[in-house]
C-alpha cells in the first residue's frame, strides 16, 4: 500500500512539528522544509505527493515558492496562513494552488483538506482511503494508530467501543441485532447476556456526545444513520 508524502513548509519549527504529528497519526510520511529553498529542493530529490506551504516566510514568501514548484511538477499545493483575506486566497489558487486553509486551523480538518485534495487530483484512491480511514458525518476513525476523532478532536475509546463503532459505521443504515454486533464484534470472546452489547451502546453514546448517531431499532438492535 502506497504511503504517501506530505511536504511542511513553514519557518516556525513548532509548527510543523505540530503538523507533522497530525499528518504521522493519519498514516502520511512527513518532509519539512524551513524556508523556500530547501522545499524546491526536496520537491527536486523527493517524491512528494502534496505540500503544505506556509506563505508567510523569511526571505521567499509561499507564494515564490509556488510560482517555481509549478515550473518543476504539478504537485498539488494547500497554502496554510496565518491570513485569511480573500485577496490572498484568490492569489494563492491564481498561482495553481489547491486549497488554502487559515491559522489556527482544526487538526480534523487539516486532514480532510489533505485527502480531499489527494483526491480530486487523482492520487489518492478510494480504496487507499477505505484501509486506513473509516469516516462518517462528524466521526473519523484511523485503522492503523487506532484513533478516534470527532468534530477533529480526539475521544478515548476502548478496544471494544472502537470495534464496535468500528462495524457500525461500515454496516451505517443497517439495521444490527444484539445477536449481530455480540457475534461480530465481540467473536466469541465473551459468553454472557446480549446486555453486554446494551452495556457498550450507551458508554459510545455518552463519548460521542454531538456525533451520536446511533439510533436504536426497536426489536431488533442498533444501526448508525445520519438524524434526518
Amino acid at each position: 500500500m502506497h504511503v504517501y508524502t506530505i511536504l511542511v513548509v513553514d519557518d516556525e519549527e513548532d509548527m510543523r512539528n505540530l503538523v507533522e504529528m497530525y499528518l504521522l497519526n493519519s498514516g502520511y510520511r512527513c518532509l519539512q522544509a524551513a524556508n523556500g529553498k530547501e522545499a524546491i529542493s526536496m520537491v527536486e530529490t523527493e517524491e512528494v505527493d502534496l505540500i503544505l506551504l506556509d506563505i508567510m516566510m523569511p526571505g521567499m514568501d509561499g507564494f515564490s515558492v509556488c510560482e517555481e514548484i509549478r515550473e518543476i511538477g504539478e504537485i498539488p499545493v494547500i497554502f496554510v496562513s496565518a491570513k485569511g483575506e480573500e485577496w490572498d486566497k484568490v492569489k494563492g489558487l491564481k498561482l495553481g494552488g489547491d486549497d488554502y486553509i487559515v491559522k489556527p486551523f482544526n487538526p480534523g480538518e487539516l486532514v480532510a483538506r489533505v485527502e480531499a485534495v489527494l483526491r480530486r487530483t487523482g492520487k489518492f484512491s478510494l480504496n487507499e482511503e477505505n484501509q486506513n480511514h473509516v469516516r462518517f458525518g462528524k466521526i473519523s476513525l484511523n485503522l492503523q494508530s487506532r484513533t478516534v476523532l470527532v468534530e477533529g478532536k480526539p475521544i478515548n475509546l476502548t478496544l471494544k467501543e472502537f470495534e464496535l463503532l468500528l462495524f457500525l459505521m461500515r454496516h451505517k443504515s443497517q439495521a444490527l441485532s444484539r445477536e449481530q454486533l455480540l457475534e461480530n464484534v465481540w467473536s466469541g470472546e465473551y459468553g454472557g447476556s446480549l446486555r453486554t452489547v446494551d452495556t457498550h451502546i450507551k458508554t459510545l453514546r455518552m463519548k460521542l456526545r454531538a456525533a451520536d448517531y446511533i439510533q436504536t431499532v426497536w426489536g431488533i438492535g442498533y444501526k448508525i444513520e445520519e438524524k434526518k
